[in-house]
């Protein structure tokens, strides 16, 4: 007998085990009666029938935070990007939730990711690298009706990275080297060009500014010429004086010269002095 009454406060137990149930806050429980779906339990405390009756799922109803996987990305310009994001979801309709997909978690991921390689796909790479807010609106908006027919709400998807891959940035590093040195090539080009054309026009304005001062001085003789020949109406002496004038000066300079030891006087300087004054 004592055996027996063991047995039965054992079932009885378990049976009071079975039939009571008190569901936590932040979740709710799906009931299924012989494999069929029965009721939702929301927080607290409820009673089932036992052995008829069990919990078939446990469901999260706060705001799940799910890690989407890195994965790579081919633009429409063939670079490859590495993307991965973040999904914030909210089980809003239960039964849904757990009939309506095999595993919602699974879905979502596989969504995000299938959706993100279709909208950077469609991109170029400096578009997609510099419109990571578009990427995530496009995103929300394409999967939203989606999860809703699985009893969820996207309340938010956020790109966590988007960078080219090693390959890429590699490629990219190889690139903007290339791009400096040619920069660099095309500057120095540059300013060659302009040194030369700077050199050209200073040996122009140099030769311009030695023409005019050989007219001036020519301009210069000649006056003297005609101011001479005015005063002295012979024609031999002006240009005597002026070849007489010009034999002193460079008389002058050689013998003022820190090399000349001795000066040489030519024969004639007496006929050459004589012609300046005016003696035949």
């Amino acid at each position: 007998m004592e055996f027996v009454a063991i047995i039965f406060f054992v079932f009885v137990a378990v049976t009071i085990a079975k039939g009571v149930r008190i569901v936590p806050q932040g979740e709710e429980w799906v009931v299924e009666r012989l494999g069929k779906y029965l009721t939702t339990m929301l927080p607290g405390l409820h009673v089932i029938v036992p052995y008829v009756d069990r919990v078939g799922y446990k469901v999260p109803t706060k705001d799940l935070i799910m890690d989407i996987p890195q994965q790579e990305v081919i633009t429409k310009d063939n670079a490859v990007l590495v993307v991965n994001a973040i999904a914030f979801v909210k089980v809003t309709d239960t039964q849904n939730a757990v009939y309506g997909v095999t595993s919602f978690e699974l879905a979502i991921v596989n969504i995000i990711q299938t959706t993100l390689r279709s909208i950077v796909g469609e991109m170029e790479l400096d578009q997609a690298l510099s419109s990571r807010e578009k990427i995530k609106v496009r995103l929300k908006e394409s999967i939203s009706d989606d999860v809703a027919d699985w009893g969820l709400t996207l309340k938010s998807v956020e790109i966590q990275d988007i960078k080219p891959s090693a390959s890429m940035q590699d490629s990219m590093e190889r690139q903007a080297a290339a791009e400096r040195e040619r920069k660099a090539t095309v500057t120095k080009a540059e300013g060659d060009k302009q040194a030369a054309i700077l050199e050209a026009e200073a040996r122009y304005e140099a030769a311009k500014r030695d023409a005019a001062a050989q007219i001036a001085l020519a301009q210069g003789a000649a006056e003297a010429i005609r101011k001479i020949t005015e005063a002295i109406p012979d024609r031999e002496f002006p240009a005597y004086y002026l070849l007489g004038e010009k034999y002193i000066h460079a008389m002058e300079k050689l013998a003022s010269s820190t090399n000349s030891k001795t000066v040489v006087l030519p024969a004639d300087i007496m006929q050459t002095v004589q012609n300046m004054l005016g003696k035949k």
